[in-house]
């Protein structure tokens, strides 16, 4: 079971009118950092912050009338979740979202509060999706599989011709991949267009199973992955057989690297992405010889990002451009000596954070203390510069936790 180009122009006519076309954007300052020419597509501009929405509707514009007054189940812990809930309870459709019973709370009360009746179930999204089908074949209810369905990919694959409308000579594609229905709509839909464009998968590099199952390898992914939106360790079946055909290449990308491009775009192009959402960029971020020079179109598929994980993506891309640093000073136990380093640092243009006084471990002089001050500064010659007029006053100091 396939899909073709006329089955995603028939989304895209379903989808008319329910769905914004959302903007395909040049960005002229990642591109000078990269070396291309980059567009990016804002899916993470849609009502529940996920191209879900697109694969989610075009199911459920599909059912009979019938099969909406019986209603849906899905399986989710995340943004396929509030897709199909947001919609089905749109067009007055009943919707149970089956979810891991450690979903986090702000998803599963997201979740329920565009409508959908909520149920927890299994450790894992295997487990609820094996639930899910039970009650499906109980009550009769119509399943929509976050993937591994023609119509939710054909839904999908309408991002690629919102793409190539707006920016018809892009030489390459950059998509993330999951279960792999993102990316199996699009290069559908983008090669049956423009045969020549070049098609590039993103997995997590804890998460390869695409990449594996592709190549015929074992299936191995753990760990905690903060692209948890493509964290999927059973790519779907339909969905590799496309991805086989029309994929050029499927790349891996490192937690660091997907750290970076979160604080990239968040702060050179001001838009807030999930890790998932950030995948694409990312890649082009770690191999920027491989598209120096082509235009790159990459999808921003999701912004749902918690909001403890963001401030932490934040603060560590603060530490990693030394605008945030730790320095340990050492000086005499006497009165005043903190207070005459704390001037110094305030002379020197540093904005001290916290101070952390140690002079009771045996590692230090009896008549002497250590610092470790937490400060800010403007960049890695300003830390510099600090550290060299430190040394010249005869304040020994070495900087702390450099991750540059």
């Amino acid at each position: 079971m396939t899909i073709g180009l006329d089955d995603i122009r028939s989304a895209a006519a379903a989808l008319a009118g329910d769905l914004t076309v959302t903007p395909t954007i040049p960005s002229p300052r990642l591109s000078e950092q990269t070396g291309c020419r980059i567009h990016l597509k804002l899916e993470c501009l849609h009502h529940t912050g996920s191209f879900k929405e697109r694969g989610a509707l075009n199911k459920l514009k599909s059912l009979t009338p019938a099969e909406a007054a019986q209603g849906i189940i899905a399986m989710s812990a995340g943004n396929h979740a509030q897709g199909v809930a947001y919609h089905a309870t749109r067009l007055g459709i009943p919707a149970t979202i089956v979810m891991p019973a450690q979903t986090p709370f702000t998803k599963v009360e997201r979740t329920e509060s565009y409508g959908a009746k909520v149920v927890l179930h299994g450790e894992t999204l295997s487990d609820a999706e094996t639930f899910a089908h039970g009650i499906a074949d109980r009550d009769g209810l119509t399943f929509v599989h976050p993937y591994d369905d023609p119509l939710i990919i054909a839904g999908q694959g309408t991002i690629a011709l919102e793409m190539l409308d707006a920016v018809p000579d892009l030489d390459v594609l950059v998509v993330p991949v999951g279960g792999g229905g993102l990316i199996a709509g699009i290069a559908t839909a983008a090669k049956a267009i423009k045969p020549d464009i070049e098609i590039v998968g993103v997995e997590a590099e804890l998460y390869p199973s695409m990449k594996q199952t592709l190549a015929g390898t074992p299936v191995a992914c753990a760990g905690a992955t903060i692209a948890e939106g493509i964290a999927v360790k059973s790519p779907g079946h339909i969905t590799r057989e496309i991805i086989r055909v029309h994929v050029d290449d499927i790349v891996l990308v490192s937690e660091e690297c997907l750290e970076r491009a979160i604080d990239t775009l968040i702060t050179e192009q001001k838009l807030v992405v999930e890790g998932a959402g950030a995948a694409g960029f990312a890649a082009i971020l770690a191999d920027q010889p491989r598209f120096r020079g082509r235009k790159v179109g990459t999808v921003l598929c999701g912004g749902n990002i918690d909001a403890r994980i963001l401030a932490s993506i934040l603060m560590r891309g603060l530490v990693r451009q030394r605008r945030m640093v730790r320095l340990r000073i050492a000086l005499t136990d006497a009165p005043g000596a903190l207070a005459k380093v704390a001037q110094f640092l305030g002379e020197a243009g540093g904005n001290i954070v916290e101070i952390y006084h140690r002079r009771l471990f045996h590692n230090v002089p009896v008549k002497m203390a250590d610092i470790d001050v937490v400060m800010e500064t403007r960049d890695h010659g300003h830390v510099d510069a600090i550290l060299a007029k430190l040394h010249a006053a005869g304040y020994p100091a070495e900087l702390m936790d450099d991750v540059s």
